[in-house]
């Protein structure tokens, strides 16, 4: 028999590393995601991986940015692109949102390293459209920390309580019993919760989410210069 020969670094190119990547994140979290799981399923060794990652950390910023990357296609860094600012930060707002949906685990990340790229640019992306916005340049840091504070704050916890709920949980059925609860408590103590019960249970989380967007946006439009 002739000696198998010996795998080469460059048989595997980071991009497919990354990718392969991101399918253990998303069907195993965090806790699945190892070099020898990695290695398992692109059938290499991990010395190969090592030549394309340095380590965990760094192969989740990779991940992490290929997601990001992907949901920020088509918007600009800046106030370019042709898009009415409003609009654009609402249009990065629900890319970040369905991101974090479809990959919890890069809430987690963006909570974990804030200032990696990834992160950075969508920082810049929503603050480059401020001055856009007649936004004055004194408020520029309050208003930018507002809307990316919210942005990821609300769109991290959606998916987390999303991973709380048993798979093929009903999250009508769910959100009902909420409200139900809800509208039974002591009027006298809770008259708030009992009003907006009723519209808890049909609520739509990314059309509420988006409302919280418009709701900072409107605030932020009446700084004046």
């Amino acid at each position: 028999m002739s000696p198998r020969t010996p795998r080469r670094p460059d048989a595997l190119s980071k991009e497919k590393i990354v990718a392969t990547a991101i399918d253990i994140l998303d069907r195993e979290g965090e806790g699945g995601l190892t070099f020898r799981a990695l290695a398992a399923r692109l059938a290499t060794g991990s010395g190969a991986i090592y030549w394309h990652v340095a380590d965990k950390d760094a192969l989740l910023a990779a991940a992490t940015g290929d997601v990001i990357t992907r949901a920020m296609s088509g918007v600009g860094t800046g106030g370019e692109g042709g898009a009415e600012p409003r609009q654009a930060i609402r249009v990065i707002a629900l890319g970040i949102f369905d991101a974090i949906d479809a990959h919890p685990w890069v809430g987690a990340q963006f909570s974990r390293q804030p200032w990696q790229p990834a992160m950075l640019r969508v920082f810049e992306a929503i603050g480059g459209r401020l001055h856009a916005l007649g936004v004055p340049e004194r408020v520029w840091f309050d208003a930018w920390s507002a809307l990316v504070t919210y942005i990821f704050g609300a769109a991290g916890q959606n998916a987390a309580n999303a991973r709380l709920q048993a798979p093929g949980t009903d999250r009508s059925a769910a959100l009902a019993a909420i409200a139900d609860g809800w509208a039974r408590l002591d009027p006298a103590d809770y008259p708030f919760l009992r009003q907006v019960a009723p519209q808890l249970s049909g609520h739509d989380d990314r059309a509420q989410f988006l409302a919280g967007v418009d709701l900072i946006l409107a605030g932020i439009g009446t700084v004046q210069k």
